[in-house]
């Protein structure tokens, strides 16, 4: 038995199935993950730091320096985007082109790994910093007994090599893979089946789909979109136990930050289990995941 926060703040003694506790600097350590994600009650709301966390002055997004800098603060999910190299190596980015992020030109998979790796990131204000580019196996490696990943496999990457990836540093119990499609779903399902995948269940009717793909309830993670849903379509997916994750990024952020940061606890309050959010710390603060 640990000690850590619990919903809005409070502390209380965990004994859940799959949960180990929590270290000193709020880093999750995770047994079983299907388990710690299964939907109940009493659970914890937990943070998902979209694109790593890269909108605070001095950390670039999808960067092992930024990932610690808001993990060392709250247990936290980091939600981080892979896309490849021209000689095939997985590094973390979001765009198509360095442009935006790094002080380097050109479309990502036109660059050999040599390129990528000597470049410098740029934070949300283009102030170039010290960071480099990680490899995926670099952030596999880093988040073991730190975070939960949900990794955002952009186009030009095979579910197949990230899969591998995960398999590799055997990263199942804190890697989840977020798919936009039942058929990606099913893919990634089939590539390994103790995955936990992120699916997009906005309404009963996808939840179905999903089901009638053979994606058991127990490996959903369910993103149901950027803005609420319906309080029954929470009711609904809470009798499956699936936890559910609702995007605040964009438009649910910008509310929060008008109308003052409770407003977080409202979404929280309404349904949603995980919050993903360009503003981290603020929705952490907010819950209480922050003292």
């Amino acid at each position: 038995m640990k000690l850590c926060f619990g919903k809005y703040g409070l502390i209380v003694s965990l004994v859940i199935t799959g949960f180990i506790g929590c270290t000193s600097r709020n880093y999750l350590l995770i047994n079983n993950l299907s388990d710690y994600l299964r939907y109940s009650p009493d659970k914890t709301p937990l943070i998902s730091a979209h694109r790593g966390g890269g909108s605070y002055a001095g950390y670039p997004e999808n960067c092992l320096e930024s990932f610690g800098h808001l993990a060392r603060q709250m247990p936290l999910i980091i939600e981080c985007d892979i896309s490849t190299t021209k000689d095939s190596v997985l590094i973390m980015m979001h765009d198509d082109t360095f442009e935006r992020t790094t002080n380097g030109t050109g479309k990502v998979t036109d660059q050999p790994w040599i390129y990528a790796q000597n470049l410098r990131l740029e934070d949300h204000r283009g102030t170039l910093t010290n960071y480099k580019i990680p490899t995926l196996d670099e952030v596999l490696k880093w988040g073991n007994g730190k975070v939960i990943y949900t990794l955002d496999v952009k186009r030009n990457v095979p579910y197949q090599w990230v899969v591998e990836a995960v398999q590799k540093a055997g990263a199942q119990n804190y890697a989840a893979i977020i798919t936009y499609s039942v058929t990606q779903a099913e893919l990634v399902h089939r590539l390994d089946r103790s995955l936990m995948i992120s699916v997009t269940i906005r309404n009963q009717e996808e939840y179905e789909r999903l089901q009638k793909a053979g994606i058991p309830d127990n490996r959903m993670i369910a993103f149901v979109g950027t803005r609420e849903p319906s309080a029954e379509l929470y009711e609904f997916l809470h009798q499956k136990k699936i936890r559910t994750i609702l995007g605040t990024l964009g438009n649910l952020d910008k509310m929060a930050e008008a109308r003052g940061e409770d407003t977080y606890r409202k979404f929280v309050d309404n349904g949603a289990d995980i919050l993903s959010t360009d503003r981290p710390l603020e929705a952490g603060r907010a819950l209480g995941l922050i003292r």
